[in-house]
């Protein structure tokens, strides 16, 4: 359950000045559109995965966060001083640089899931949400989570991420960086600062699109096979990458074939005689950054150790040739900025010589 509390979720802007749905992946939102949203003017619309309009005269002043992966696009963004509170807090050191010390600042709601009359009492005027659309984070999850009418009561406007929490609405499998860039470019035109997500947007784009001309004309049977070993979900039966999670785009941008790219869906649990029976030629060790190198090397160790060590996984192609990518979970299964980055890297590594 812990890897599922960092998926992303992302707001599409409408109403005549950015138009995208979950079927297209955002595609004209991250274009930049235009109109009053590019040039940081107001009324600003955005929907939900259902296509509920949210409208912004102005930039919210008092912003909650559910979880660390809006509060990131936030900070990124410019925006961070607007925030007032988030659950599921980034652990210390666990954002790069300068983020890391302007997260640690703000206060935490709730550790895991915002108590709904901590969170109702907040003082907020928009709440960012990452986990409605997430069928209730594998069965408890989000307690007793207050109502559309509640909100409006309380003068929250509620609305949500939607690069993966609309996946289950999706027609067919995530293999660009689309909803993501649309994500940003929304959550821009919100808060106004619109200048700001472009220059992410554009930096993401030169990121990709390298790597793109570099090994994109790979034919699609010499590309490795790839696995996402998400250590953190536990290991007694493995929790695997889907086709509708942005982790796909990632692998697939990469140069890459997803081993489960095969199953609709986000997330799925499987047994590992479906892993031994995809034997993949590279593995990802899923690990969630501890705060320090230290600390991250250490989980890194011990997940590499499990599979060398494991009976059932010790056969694998890529354990018996070493074949690992140290590579946080954050930046491969969070929407943001830096899945990007972490295209570049797979890139690298799968492809020597030919990236960067």
């Amino acid at each position: 359950m812990r890897s599922r509390v960092w998926g992303g979720t992302a707001v599409v802007v409408l109403g005549g000045l950015l138009a995208a749905g979950c079927g297209s992946g955002g595609k004209d939102a991250s274009d930049g559109g235009s109109g009053k949203a590019a040039s940081g003017g107001y009324p600003v619309s955005v929907t939900d995965c259902m296509g509920a309009k949210t409208t912004f005269s102005e930039a919210p002043k008092k912003i909650v966060t559910s979880n660390a992966s809006s509060l990131e696009l936030l900070l990124r963004l410019g925006a961070g001083d607007k925030v007032i509170g988030t659950g599921f807090p980034p652990g210390k050191g666990a954002l790069p640089g300068a983020l890391d010390a302007q997260a640690q600042k703000v206060d935490v709601l709730g550790k895991g899931v915002i108590p709904k009359e901590k969170l109702l009492g907040s003082g907020a005027d928009l709440y960012i949400d990452t986990f409605a659309a997430m069928g209730g984070m594998g069965g408890g999850g989000m307690g007793d989570a207050p109502t559309e009418e509640e909100f409006k009561a309380a003068g929250i406007k509620h609305i949500y991420l939607k690069s993966t929490a609309c996946a289950a609405q999706r027609k067919g499998p995530v293999t660009d960086l689309s909803a993501v860039e649309a994500d940003i470019t929304s959550l821009g035109a919100v808060t106004g600062t619109s200048a700001r997500a472009k220059e992410l947007v554009a930096g993401m784009k030169e990121k990709v699109d390298a790597v793109r001309k570099a090994v994109g004309g790979t034919p699609e049977g010499k590309r490795p096979t790839y696995f996402f070993f998400d250590y953190e979900a536990g290991t007694k039966q493995p929790t695997v990458i889907c086709n509708r999670q942005v982790a796909n785009a990632v692998i697939t941008l990469a140069g890459a074939r997803n081993v489960f790219a095969d199953c609709d869906g986000d997330r799925k649990q499987v047994g590992w005689e479906d892993v031994i029976a995809k034997n993949p030629d590279w593995i990802q060790l899923g690990i969630r950054n501890r705060g320090s190198a230290a600390a991250n090397r250490k989980a890194f160790d011990e997940a590499q150790q499990w599979l060398e060590s494991n009976p059932a996984t010790k056969g694998l192609t890529a354990v018996k040739e070493g074949h690992f990518l140290r590579i946080g979970s954050e930046q491969t299964t969070i929407a943001g900025v830096e899945n990007a980055e972490t295209v570049e890297a797979i890139a690298k590594t799968l492809y020597p010589g030919k990236v960067g």
